[in-house]
Order: C-alpha cells, then sequence, then structure tokens
C-alpha cells in the first residue's frame, strides 16, 4: 500500500493559480450563484432529438403516483397488469390497489429478514452479511419475481376495495418503527442462540411478526377477503360483481400465469458473462416464493425481446438509474442534455460497466415501456409511463433516448414467448449466487 499523501499549502496555491487565470471559470462560478447546476450545463439541441412521437405507442392508462414511498417497482408491474383486465372488460380508467400488495410486502418482509438472521446466527454480528442485513432492514423496493410470489400467494383487488392510506403514501416513519422492532428480535435471538436457547426463539419470533402485522394493520388497515368488483365499461355501463376474493380476481379477472415471465438483465461487468442465470442472495420477500432470478444478455438481444413484446401490445416492466441525466420538467432522460464535462473541465466518462464496478450506478427505480420510435429495425427512442403523477413529465409519462436507455436500464420482465428459443433453454440453469450487496440487488433496498 502507498503512503497516504496530504494537501500542502504548494498544491492549494498552485490550485488556485490554475483556477483563477481560467475565465470561464468565472463565468461559470457567476452563473452559479443563482442559477442550478443543470440549467447551465444543458445541451439545447437535446429536446429536439426526441420528440414525443413514437412508431410503437401502446395507448395506456393516466399516470398512477406513489408519493413519498418506495413503491416504484408495484406501482409499475399494477401498471403492466391493470392493462390486461382494462383490455378483457373494456374498461377506460382503473387501477389496481397498491397498498394491498404493499401490505404483504411489509409483513412479509418482516418474516423474510428474521429467516435471514436465523441464517447467520453463527457469523460473527460485525461479519460482511450480518451487517449488510442489519444496515438495511426492510425497505419499500422489491423485484419482479417478489412482484409474482406476493401475487400468486395473496391475489390482487381494485383500489376501490382497499384505497391508500396516507402511511403508505408515506412509508418513511412505519418503516423506522419496523426495522427497530426487527433489529431487536436480531439482538433477541442471537442472545438466546449465545446461551444455548434457541427453542425459545421461535416464540420470540411469533411475537415479533404479530407485532409488525398489528403495525402495518394500523398504517395500512385491514386488507379485504373479499370484495365487489364494481367498473364502467366503455360504453359508460355499470358492472358489479359481488363476493369476489382477492385470489379469485387475479384468477379470474387477470387470468394471466405470471410464471410465464422471465427478467432479463444487461449487465456488461467481467463478473457476470452474458448467457448465464443469477440470483443475489438474500433478496426476497415470501418464503419459499419465486427466487430472484435473472438471465444476462447483451444489449441488442435485450432490446429485441422487450420490443417484441411492445409491438404485441403488451407494455413491459424494467428497473433503471433514474437518478441520471433527468429533466422532470420536461420529462426526458437523455446522456446527451447536459454537458457537466465540457462545462466545468471535468473528466466525468465511464462506460456502463465502470459506472456498475465503481458503485456510481445501479438500479433505483421501476417503470413502465410503453412505446419505441424505431428507425427501420433500430430503436431511437422510449416511451415511458412513470409512476410520479400527471404533475410530472408529460402528464406523467417521459421520453428516454437509445443511448440513456443503453446506459442506465438494467433488466425487465418480459413474457418468455418473446425470447429465442436458445435464451429459453439458458433459463434451465442453475443461477449464480451474488452478494447480498451486489448493484443488481438494490431495487429491493
Amino acid at each position: 500500500m502507498s503512503k497516504m499523501e496530504s494537501i500542502k499549502a504548494v498544491d492549494l496555491a498552485r490550485m488556485e493559480k490554475t483556477y483563477r487565470a481560467n475565465e470561464k471559470a468565472r463565468i461559470i462560478r457567476n452563473a452559479l450563484t443563482c442559477n442550478d447546476i443543470s440549467k447551465i450545463a444543458v445541451v439545447q439541441e437535446s429536446k429536439a432529438a426526441n420528440p414525443n412521437l413514437f412508431s410503437v405507442d401502446i395507448k395506456t392508462m393516466k399516470a398512477t403516483n406513489q408519493l413519498r414511498s418506495g413503491r416504484c417497482w408495484i406501482f409499475s408491474a399494477m401498471n403492466v397488469l391493470r392493462e390486461i383486465i382494462a383490455r378483457k372488460y373494456k374498461i377506460e380508467e382503473f387501477e389496481l390497489s397498491q397498498n394491498y400488495i404493499a401490505f404483504y410486502d411489509k409483513l412479509e418482509k418482516a418474516n423474510w429478514f428474521m429467516e435471514c438472521i436465523m441464517q447467520e446466527l453463527d457469523s460473527p454480528i460485525g461479519s460482511e452479511t450480518n451487517r449488510w442485513l442489519l444496515e438495511n432492514g426492510i425497505g419499500d423496493g422489491g423485484q419482479w419475481d417478489m412482484l409474482v410470489s406476493l401475487v400468486k400467494k395473496y391475489g390482487i383487488c381494485p383500489k376501490t376495495a382497499y384505497p391508500e392510506s396516507y402511511q403508505a403514501g408515506s412509508t418513511g416513519r412505519m418503516n423506522q418503527l419496523l426495522n427497530q422492532r426487527l433489529k431487536r428480535f436480531a439482538l433477541d435471538a442471537r442472545k438466546l442462540h449465545a446461551e444455548g436457547n434457541d427453542k425459545q426463539i421461535k416464540a420470540v419470533r411469533s411475537k415479533a411478526l404479530s407485532e409488525c402485522y398489528g403495525l402495518i394493520c394500523d398504517c395500512f388497515g385491514v386488507p379485504p377477503k373479499s370484495f365487489t368488483f364494481e367498473y364502467y365499461d366503455s360504453r359508460k355501463k355499470y358492472h358489479a360483481v359481488n363476493d369476489v376474493t382477492p385470489a379469485e380476481f387475479y384468477e379470474k379477472y387477470l387470468a394471466e400465469d405470471l410464471d410465464n415471465y422471465v427478467v432479463i438483465i444487461n449487465a456488461p461487468t467481467d463478473d457476470k458473462p452474458y448467457y448465464k442465470t443469477y440470483t443475489v442472495k438474500y433478496i426476497g420477500n415470501v418464503v419459499a416464493g419465486n427466487p430472484v432470478r435473472y438471465l444476462n444478455l447483451p444489449m441488442n438481444e435485450f432490446k429485441n425481446a422487450v420490443i417484441a413484446q411492445m409491438k404485441d401490445g403488451s407494455p413491459v416492466w424494467f428497473g433503471c438509474d433514474c437518478s441520471k441525466d433527468g429533466d422532470r420538467e420536461n420529462g426526458l432522460w437523455d446522456d446527451m442534455q447536459f454537458d457537466f464535462e465540457n462545462t466545468f473541465d471535468m473528466k466525468l466518462d465511464m462506460t456502463k460497466a465502470e459506472m456498475l464496478d465503481a458503485r456510481f450506478s445501479a438500479m433505483n427505480h421501476a417503470m413502465v415501456l410503453t412505446g419505441v420510435n424505431l428507425s427501420g429495425r433500430k430503436p431511437a427512442r422510449w416511451k415511458i409511463e412513470n409512476s410520479w403523477g400527471d404533475k410530472s413529465g408529460i402528464q406523467g409519462y417521459y421520453i428516454c433516448s437509445d443511448t440513456w436507455f443503453d446506459r442506465y436500464v438494467f433488466e425487465a420482465a418480459v413474457n418468455k414467448k418473446y425470447l429465442t428459443a436458445e435464451q429459453q433453454k439458458m433459463l434451465r440453469q442453475e443461477p449464480a449466487v451474488l452478494d447480498p450487496w451486489d448493484p443488481f440487488g438494490t431495487l429491493a433496498d
């Protein structure tokens, strides 16, 4: 290891002299006294290069709003599933209850966390894995396979049957309390294990889970056992079906085998060879549910599957890094719309693989692809349904350039029929297990 060097007075003098001699720096400094950094680095031509026009444009419903919560993966998945139901029953406006899925996700995650803690009782509390478990606890995030596990176990229901609560849209304090209780369990379980009283852990765990259930009920309300499915069709005719259970609603009204959907990823890093499958240790919610599972494909093959599904009229759930190169006001994600390198004379360029390796970029948001503009077979820009409400972007919808897609889109859930026969064979592989802190687990944080 090389000797650490401090900043010396001579270094400061040299840097200040160079900076003061730079006339552009003076102009930038003055501009930043009353302007956002992005405003002075914006590239004028970017918006004109990405008009709101698409050769494949799926008609979808009004944008939803996840409010102050990290339930994007639930909202985007419900936005995909509602289109299937609406198409069957000719419903023009309709929402599935995100609150219903979030309720059981919280409960299952509490149980999942305690199971993971028990798996690590023989490891030091300061081990990498225990530190990761305790630091992350349970949050709002999730993956497509986690959504499928919840729907298969608990079903789905319309939003009218289980509406949003204030706490569902503002989950910070509830999550803090849940994690405090679960960490109390972790300490109690480790103490009992160290004392050789493992038989007592089951009762301690049961009590902790019951307390978590009570808090979630307090915050979200008690979920329905059955409901009346009421809706207007496209002719404004009223329909009502009584005593429908969430499981029946999934099986009869959605009637879609979600196990036919698989998650493809684009991970160009050396540790994840293409055409292999992967999973992430300790990422999940439902014990004995669907494991989180990915098939890694080159970007051109990734896009082919996504486009094929959209050409058939079905939107696509996907995960990305939404924190980079975005303009909420104009509803645009484009890696060419800000020229920070030349504005600030800084070396900032990184490949997608380098951004992942350096932990500069990782998945942090899930949305829905509803359109693409093709020039021949090559995509130029993409249409996105977001879940930040209709006051954000273009009435809740966004555009992303194809180059932004290449850099910051990491995964998508597609029906496996849109994969090639060769790719479908790859799904049979035993997945390699990634560390819990791998960048491809971050959407579940």
